[in-house]
């Protein structure tokens, strides 16, 4: 498994460069045309996505990346972890400006139905760790120790 992060700038649906480690890890898979992304939570569904190459063989995303983007409402500033598995196989995690990671799919009704719950609060612990942070107040840990 080889992992790396991309830190959206500029257009989230413009091309994307990959990091020249990652293109010279998958250089000895005859360089991939395509990748198949996927949400990290979501194992079934993936996003054929084409890669190309410059003439100083640095890699991009490309066709099919914009369509991901606007499926995840990907926005400058936001975090992408992508693990690579081999065979083309990629999972990514997005984390948004608050520094929290974004889920979007569930296994089941009953579990979206959960997921949706326990995602509002985790939402609200990162809004409350982003704010205590931001305004020198202290971590959450600290503040939840000092007013119970």
């Amino acid at each position: 498994m080889f992992e790396f992060v991309l830190v959206l700038k500029g257009d989230p649906r413009g091309i994307q460069r990959l990091p020249d480690t990652f293109a010279d890890f998958v250089a000895g898979d005859d360089r991939p045309g395509m990748l198949h992304l996927r949400e990290h939570s979501c194992g079934y569904y993936r996003w054929i996505v084409d890669v190309i190459y410059d003439a100083r063989g640095k890699m991009y995303l490309h066709i099919g990346w914009e369509k991901f983007a606007r499926h995840h409402s990907l926005q400058a500033g936001f975090v992408l972890v992508f693990s690579y598995f081999g065979d083309r196989d990629m999972s990514v995690k997005v984390f948004d400006e608050t520094r929290c990671r974004r889920n979007y799919h569930g296994d089941s009704a009953e579990e979206d139905s959960r997921v949706l719950f326990l995602r509002s609060e985790y939402r609200l612990a990162c809004f409350w760790m982003f704010f205590l942070e931001r305004t020198n107040r202290g971590t959450l840990a600290s503040w939840i120790f000092q007013f119970g």
